[in-house]
């Protein structure tokens, strides 16, 4: 078995009643292995030499009432090698266990805070379990930022001593997911990329560019140099707007309905008000007028 050298946070956010975890390692895919999730239930990260059981297992007693540390007392005394494993849970209510087994390579360690713990194994020393810790506390975003705040800052402080491969963010709250339908609020991860945590972030940025709501005072009317921007950039690319008027007229709607669905932009844009979110206009000026 390959050691799943690793640094993770496993959290919980009792505002937005979500749970989550964040991970990266010089392993390739590590979110396809360490994290486990389960909204109402908590969260665990298991890694170095991973027992992959720890997961659902984790999960289960953990719905039976068990806590953090109930449920990792049970998983570890069932398990003749728990001396390589490396283990975070956090429960239902944000009571937090950690684990490293004495076979774990150097630097290995964790931590628990309110709400969150945070481990690491084959690492260039504490201070990027403490970095993490500190970045988490310190942050007042919402639960996958501050995740991933984290994990950076453990990143920059030197993580994974054997370099960098792979990362993933996990998170789960009730009818997180898409449409409502289930509870996968975010599911990213960057399995081979030569700096991982940058990247990973670069696709939350992208999943709240898509999935997220400007207040009202961020939307844009569609009128006037925001229309003009806007027919200009259908025009070039095929659209049938044959004359830059800045109005937004029955033509201009059409094309732009056609566009806004084929960027996946439906749910930032108001058609019949014509309004447009900020975030989104500037995405689509940067995009299209380079």
């Amino acid at each position: 078995m390959n050691r799943l050298s690793t640094f993770s946070i496993v959290a919980y956010d009792a505002a937005l009643h979500a749970w989550g975890i964040a991970v990266a390692s010089k392993f390739p895919a590590v979110g396809a292995v360490v994290p486990w999730v389960q909204a109402g239930t908590g969260a665990v990260a298991t890694q170095s030499y991973a027992n992959t059981t720890f997961g659902p297992k984790g999960l289960e007693l953990m719905s039976k009432d068990r806590s953090a540390q109930e449920a990792l007392n049970d998983l570890l005394s069932n398990d003749e090698e728990r001396e390589l494993r490396q283990v975070g849970i956090v429960d239902a209510q944000g009571r937090s266990a950690t684990f490293t087994g004495e076979d774990c390579f150097e630097w290995a360690g964790g931590k628990t805070g309110e709400n969150y713990c945070v481990q690491g194994n084959i690492l260039t020393g504490p201070e990027v379990i403490d970095k993490m810790a500190f970045a988490f506390e310190d942050s007042k975003k919402d639960l996958p930022e501050r995740l991933l705040e984290a994990l950076l800052a453990a990143d920059q402080a030197g993580g994974d001593r054997r370099g960098k491969q792979s990362a993933a963010i996990y998170v789960v709250k009730p009818e997180g997911g898409y449409g409502g339908f289930n509870d996968r609020w975010i599911d990213y991860r960057v399995d081979d990329h030569e700096d991982p945590v940058p990247r990973l972030i670069e696709i939350l940025g992208l999943h709240s560019l898509y999935f997220g709501k400007s207040p009202s005072e961020e939307e844009l009317e569609i009128d006037g140099t925001v229309c003009e921007a806007l027919q200009q950039i259908m025009q070039n690319l095929g659209y049938d707007i044959q004359e830059i008027t800045g109005e937004y007229d029955h033509k201009t709607q059409t094309a732009l309905r056609q566009f806004i669905g084929n960027e996946n932009f439906e749910e930032r844009t108001e058609f019949k008000k014509g309004r447009i979110d900020q975030p989104v206009y500037e995405y689509l000026l940067k995009k299209f007028r380079s």
